[in-house]
């Protein structure tokens, strides 16, 4: 059983040459699960969260040494991961000269076959809806409902305002609904 450093702790030993790779890899293990859930619930794919969460992983590792904590350390981890994620579906729809939202219907397919996904035919059936959604609700719709955010997180990850995250999610929730219940 590992002990559970602070964040605070980490920075600190992070800062001094001695430590720094100790507490590099108590980085990684304390956030690398929830990042790569938060990557896969934008990306889908098993394999492209992995190449994702390492690519975070190595921005984190040039970054952190000038990390300023201006903000919350998994804040700014969040918004590292968002951004990998953005850019990865961003390249996807670009390289392939497709519409975004065929992009989200391949997601869609590639979720139903995934071996490592094995949700119930409910879970599989919301994850659908919540590809319908635009990009920007469905993240928010991500972190406030798999990841328990509250609006002052999200907003200071994502750099929207708490009235219109709650907003995207009220749309995002309602959009949901409509899909699952067939209105």
């Amino acid at each position: 059983m590992t002990e559970e450093h602070t964040d605070i702790d980490l920075l600190r030993q992070f800062r001094e040459e001695s430590t720094r790779h100790y507490a590099f890899n108590m980085l990684v293990r304390k956030y690398q699960q929830r990042l790569y859930w938060h990557i896969r619930r934008i990306v889908i794919d098993h394999e492209d969260a992995n190449d994702i969460i390492q690519n975070v992983f190595i921005k984190v590792w040039k970054s952190l040494i000038n990390f300023r904590e201006d903000s919350q350390l998994y804040t700014w981890l969040y918004r590292i991961a968002t951004n990998e994620s953005l850019t990865f579906l961003n390249q996807k729809k670009r390289r392939f000269a497709i519409p975004f939202s065929d992009v989200e219907h391949e997601l869609s397919n590639s979720l139903s076959s995934d071996t490592y996904f094995s949700g119930e035919k409910i879970q599989l059936k919301l994850q659908q809806a919540v590809l319908k959604l635009p990009t920007q609700q469905r993240i928010v719709f991500n972190m406030k409902y798999y990841d328990g955010m509250k609006y002052e997180e999200i907003s200071a990850i994502l750099g929207v305002s708490v009235g219109g995250l709650k907003a995207s999610y009220h749309h995002a929730v309602k959009k949901i609904e409509k899909y699952l219940t067939g209105n």
